[in-house]
Formats: structure tokens, C-alpha cells, sequence
């Protein structure tokens, strides 16, 4: 029944709207913020690592090997991938545009953030983003994923056809 709500009514649609783009705004000036202001992720990354350390530690020891490993040796890819990543999630949900896969693309950030120790505003976003992703086309309803998805889904099926074609030959 709430699945049912979340999908296809259009009072919430307007609803998943507003998150939408309070989810977008918050992660596209967030992302700015880092671009324009020399973000440098080396610092973050330290700290986080520091706080897998004592009896209860905020990081996971798990994760803390990924970061040290994996993160820190790569933290201009790393510094690279957030900005933009921010930015370019913040766009598509503002404009409503791939609004599942943008929100897919926050709520791993902020999974990152928050397994890194970092609590701020990620859980109400991840909270918001869980609404947008079970809500599917529904939360791009009043945006650019109204008039872009029936046509992929329209090119898809095309090709789709085609192909049947093609090996029934």
C-alpha cells in the first residue's frame, strides 16, 4: 500500500519533489563549495583512519583498511570523484533528470561519509533519498525524467525489437 502511494500518486510526487531538490541543492553546493574552495580529501581521509583506533571506534576496521589502502594512496581520484560527483547528483535531482541513479549516486556518498565517521546532515539525506529511490519515476514525475525516460524506454524497446529481429534471421 505505501509502495503503491509512493510510485503513483502525484500529491506525493510533489512531495518527492521538494526532497528532491533540497537533496540536490544540499549536495550541487556542497560540491561547488569543494571545487571552488581548493578541496583537498588527504585531511579527511587521515582522520577518519585515526578513528578506527580505542574501544569503540566510529570507523569500522574494515573500512579503515579500504581507506588506507585503497582511498588515501588515490585521494586526488578520490577528492576528484566527490566533487564532481556531488555536483552532477545535485544537477539531476534539481532538474529531475535520471533522478533514480542521481539519488543511487548520493546515498553512496553518504554511506561513504557516514562509514568514514562523519554524521552532519547524511542520515536525514539518506532518510530523504530512501523515499526518492522506492518511489522509482514517481519522485521525476514533475521533472526532465517525465519527458527523457518514456523516450529511452521507447529507443530501448526499438532496439529491442531489432535485435529479435536480427537473430531470428
Amino acid at each position: 500500500m505505501l509502495n503503491e502511494l509512493l510510485r503513483n500518486n502525484k500529491v506525493v510526487a510533489m512531495i518527492l519533489t521538494v526532497f528532491r531538490v533540497y537533496l540536490g541543492y544540499a549536495w550541487l553546493t556542497a560540491g561547488i563549495g569543494k571545487m571552488t574552495g581548493g578541496f583537498e580529501v588527504s585531511g579527511f581521509l587521515n582522520g577518519a583512519i585515526a578513528k578506527a583506533e580505542g574501544a569503540h571506534p566510529a570507523v569500522q576496521g574494515w573500512w579503515a583498511v579500504f581507506l588506507e589502502q585503497f582511498a588515501l594512496p588515490n585521494h586526488e581520484f578520490f577528492a576528484f570523484i566527490v566533487m564532481w560527483g556531488e555536483v552532477l547528483a545535485g544537477l539531476a535531482l534539481i532538474l529531475g533528470l535520471f533522478t533514480n541513479i542521481a539519488a543511487f549516486g548520493g546515498i553512496l556518498m553518504n554511506f561513504a561519509f557516514l562509514f568514514s565517521g562523519t554524521v552532519s546532515t547524511n542520515p536525514q539525506m539518506v532518510l530523504l533519498t530512501i523515499f526518492i529511490l522506492v518511489a522509482g519515476a514517481n519522485a521525476g514525475r514533475y521533472g526532465l525524467d517525465r519527458w527523457v525516460l518514456p523516450i529511452l524506454k521507447n529507443q530501448g524497446t526499438k532496439l529491442h525489437m531489432r535485435r529479435g529481429r536480427l537473430a531470428h534471421q
